[in-house]
């Protein structure tokens, strides 16, 4: 269903909430559009809107690179536990669907009080991954 993985730079974070003093807070997201294709040639675009804090109290200041890296690496751990177990009569929505729950629970398990919904920041560019064919 996914022809590639998901790479850091598919991931461009922007600041939403500036943070204004020091610990935890401020905001960042991402928007990402994940084509999810069937051999028939079907494809559906699953939104991904990622956010998370710009600073936590436990892993403290979260930089762009680092929120791109860890957002890629669940991302494409919640694409294998979803996309394997599906079959060729799978809804592609209903697929979206468990993809972005997967990948929520994944994220928020790695920074806390970090989401991934089905909308988009108004702030965010979305991106959509080109991946070559296999």
């Amino acid at each position: 269903m996914v022809e590639g993985s998901l790479q850091p730079r598919h991931f461009r974070f922007v600041n939403i909430v500036e943070q204004t003093e020091p610990g935890a807070g401020g905001w960042q997201a991402a928007c990402v559009h994940v084509p999810l294709r069937r051999d028939t040639g079907e494809v559906f675009l699953c939104q991904l809107g990622v956010g998370m804090p710009l600073e936590t109290k436990r892993l403290g200041p979260i930089p762009v690179p680092l929120a791109q890296r860890i957002s890629a690496d669940c991302a494409n751990l919640a694409a294998q536990t979803v996309f394997g177990a599906a079959t060729p009569v799978t809804a592609l929505g209903l697929a979206c669907e468990d993809f972005r729950g997967t990948f929520r629970i994944a994220l928020s398990g790695a920074i806390f009080g970090s989401r991934v919904g089905s909308e988009c920041d108004d702030e965010t560019t979305p991106v959509q991954p080109r991946f070559k064919k296999p």
